[in-house]
């Protein structure tokens, strides 16, 4: 299917709750990857210690691209970009350089963090989580507990599935229904 596409592979999120688009999809061929949580509730606002929270700046569009790069094998440039232009885009500071960084904490937008700590202090920092919620990764149980114990709620469950190729995760992330 993806060489039909001309790309190298297709990405999806199916609600969980729906076995028969679950069994569908598998049929197709797409592999299970990740069980995702959406997570909604009020604003965390705090700060968490030796990470700086800022807004972003045209200059940290490499430094995040080099990130996403680390993380995820490819950058995702435009959506950075756009984030940028809407004044939704923030990084993690730690160590004086960039750990990570979030396009926003919402469905529609995606964070990348060199390590679990980077996206707390992002979703710490953040003044609302957009949409339905933030998708967690379920299999980071210290950010997923840590997100519940901060009275976030889980709304549903989804499942990232894959066809073509796939690259594992190096570091902490939060995906986006887009992407």
């Amino acid at each position: 299917m993806p060489h039909e596409r001309r790309v190298p592979s297709i990405r999806l999120l199916q609600s969980s709750y729906h076995s028969r688009s679950f069994a569908l999809y598998a049929g197709l061929g797409f592999e299970f990857r990740e069980t995702l949580a959406c997570l909604q509730g009020p604003p965390i606002m705090r700060t968490i210690a030796g990470y700086a929270v800022r807004e972003a700046m045209d200059a940290d569009l490499v430094s995040c691209n080099d990130l996403c790069r680390r993380v995820h094998g490819v950058d995702r440039g435009g959506e950075v970009v756009d984030a940028l232009e809407q004044g939704t885009a923030r990084v993690v500071e730690h160590d004086g350089r960039i750990t990570g960084y979030a396009t926003d904490l919402a469905f529609f937008s995606h964070a990348v963090g060199e390590t679990t700590a980077d996206i707390r202090a992002l979703i710490a920092a953040a003044p609302a989580f957009g949409g339905p919620g933030i998708l967690v990764p379920a299999s980071n149980s210290p950010l997923l507990q840590w997100c519940l114990h901060n009275k976030l709620k889980v709304q549903q469950l989804m499942s990232l599935m894959t066809i073509g190729l796939y690259n594992e995760p190096a570091g902490a992330y939060l995906p986006s229904i887009l992407y």
